[in-house]
């Protein structure tokens, strides 16, 4: 059994489709993608499967679990931690301190986790760790906002991490990065694919074909074709399409 499934989603917004039937599945300890044109609604799909949207009709399921509908925060303390397309920082706060209060001994502190942070010497090791995996050791002092654009997507990486997933949603990573901050996150997602369930929604199909195990193509609001890269790379529709010519 796949470790997150969604069955049938339906989403529409007023007279507009975004979502129409969707079937998903993503095994645990592999790299899943979704791909397809512009407007054919990806991230509609991340924010239903991740708790942002509710679905008209469908259901979603973690670990067998049935997650339909419920509240992002309830969703992320059962193992769901995400990363946004447009990033998502306490930009006046340092890189440190943004990890601090995501991990799961100060989020159970709740508004008070913000005055203690400094005290938990042990949580603040333990940011600094996930710091260093994320390529940001030596910068928990800089403020977000100093960061460089790559190292703020590096952070929010680092801010999904900390909440200790057991799978992590990536909206666009590699979205505003050059050629330099791309082969770095493809080194950061490369490893975290060795200990993580991770699902990449991804604009660079370089980056995408080059990690991912299994790719669903979404069009129209629809799943018209799944596999692994190889598979995709063979299928008429993509081949004629300017994914194809990407991929």
């Amino acid at each position: 059994m796949a470790l997150f499934e969604a069955q049938g989603l339906c989403k529409r917004f007023g007279d507009q489709v975004v979502l129409q039937g969707i079937d998903l599945a993503f095994e645990e300890g592999r790299l899943s993608a979704i791909m397809g044109p512009n407007g054919a609604g990806k991230t509609t799909c991340f924010n239903v499967l991740t708790g942002l949207f509710r679905p008209d009709r469908g259901r979603v399921t973690f670990a067998g679990e049935d997650i339909t509908g419920l509240p992002p925060r309830t969703i992320a303390r059962k193992g769901i931690s995400r990363s946004f397309q447009v990033m998502n920082l306490f930009i006046e706060d340092t890189a440190l301190d943004n990890v601090l209060v995501a991990l799961p001994r100060m989020r159970r502190q709740g508004l008070q986790c913000w005055r203690d942070r400094g005290a938990d010497s042990a949580a603040r090791d333990e940011a600094a760790e996930v710091l260093a995996r994320v390529g940001l050791q030596g910068k928990e002092q800089v403020r977000a906002k100093s960061l460089s654009y790559g190292d703020r997507r590096a952070l929010e990486i680092g801010v999904a991490l900390a909440a200790q997933p057991r799978i992590l949603f990536l909206d666009e990573p590699t979205a505003g990065l050059g050629a330099e901050g791309t082969a770095r996150l493809a080194e950061l997602v490369a490893e975290l694919k060795q200990r993580l369930t991770l699902v990449i929604i991804e604009h660079d199909m370089r980056f995408l074909f080059r990690l991912a195990d299994t790719v669903a193509v979404i069009h129209w609001g629809q799943v018209i074709a799944r596999g692994t890269p190889d598979e995709l790379r063979r299928n008429e529709w993509v081949k004629r399409s300017n994914l194809g010519a990407l991929a």
